[in-house]
């Protein structure tokens, strides 16, 4: 504010209509001085992305919403209401430079990092989305965060830390929401589990394992060459024991390659092992690509998967799947452009 010439209660008055009332236009921000919202606008609150496209799926009560940055970058956000909730899953980079082969993502490689603004706009709208009654169900309110759209957060530490603090800070500091209801996801960044488990936030952590066995691992998760499996659950621990928080970790099932009984057995083993009660399995039917030569795996042997994880004592449930026919594996509508 004083760079601009204006008082410093302004600041605060911007921030309120931000992260209190949802808005981004200093047009509608009455409360300015009418000859003051163009420069406003102007020098604070750029363009930061442009809606390319919506589309709905479950009857409207999901919206995928691909996104267009200043610089021409696509992202996308996936806002999906449930009757006890409402998430947003936001991305955190355009595109990914982990190389996972069965992420629509993974395989476009990384353009850029998002800002800590880029990454908050997404949050945003989504909360005013829900609040106007934009989508079923009338209007509501945005309960859940999750950082499991395009890129690997921990990648991206700084901003996307600052965009937590903006999402968990109560207005006009930021949106409010409660830290255990925002998940920060990695597919086992370990240096960077280990530096958010000392920040002090009581955020969850998902990790993406994908399979308990190194071996198997280094191909679906190519930074596991950098990062074994023992490291990353080191990691985990740290972060379970430095907050209290469980663990969730992330399993996509893929049909004939990580879903056999035996690896569910060793799942099990492990996390018993190295977590015990602060380990959820989140078990997540594969959202096959076009074109690609992976797939889901049957219900039987998902069912089997899980009863072989749970024989260990370890908590694990099956992700309800969305938005599978609007392409709402992250990446898809990007990848199409």
């Amino acid at each position: 504010m004083g760079e601009l010439g204006l008082p410093a209660f302004r600041g605060k008055q911007l921030a309120n209509h931000y992260f209190g009332r949802l808005e981004a236009d200093p047009a509608l921000m009455t409360d300015l001085p009418a000859g003051i919202r163009d420069r406003v606008g102007e020098e604070l609150f750029p363009s930061l992305t442009t809606s390319l496209r919506h589309i709905s799926s479950d009857e409207g009560t999901t919206r995928k919403t691909l996104w267009k940055l200043h610089d021409g970058s696509l992202v996308e956000s996936v806002l999906m209401r449930y009757p006890d909730r409402a998430t947003v899953c936001i991305s955190s980079q355009a595109g990914c430079g982990m190389a996972c082969p069965f992420c629509a993502t993974g395989q476009g490689g990384l353009q850029r990092n998002l800002s800590a603004a880029e990454i908050l706009e997404q949050v945003r709208v989504a909360a005013r989305s829900l609040r106007d009654g934009e989508i079923p169900g009338g209007p509501g309110r945005l309960s859940n965060v999750v950082f499991m759209g395009m890129g690997e957060p921990l990648a991206n530490y700084k901003r996307v830390l600052t965009a937590v603090r903006g999402i968990i800070s109560p207005p006009p500091f930021g949106f409010g929401v409660s830290q255990r209801s925002v998940t920060v996801s990695t597919v086992g960044v370990v240096p960077a589990i280990h530096r958010l488990a000392e920040e002090g936030l009581q955020v969850t952590l998902a990790v993406s394992l994908h399979t308990p066995d190194d071996e198997l691992r280094d191909t679906l998760v190519p930074v596991n060459n950098r990062w074994p499996v023992s490291e990353v659950m080191d990691a985990a621990r740290h972060y379970a024991d430095a907050t209290g928080r469980r663990v969730s970790i992330e399993y996509a099932l893929i049909r004939d390659v990580n879903d056999q009984t035996w690896r569910g057995e060793m799942l099990g083993r492990l996390l018993a092992q190295r977590l015990g009660h602060l380990a959820h399995v989140n078990l997540i039917p594969l959202n096959p690509t076009p074109g690609s030569e992976w797939d889901a795996s049957p219900k039987p042997q998902q069912d089997a998967f899980v009863a072989a994880v749970q024989r260990s004592g370890v908590s694990c449930t099956v992700r309800d799947t969305r938005g599978q026919d609007i392409d709402a594996a992250c990446g898809q509508l990007a990848a199409e452009g």
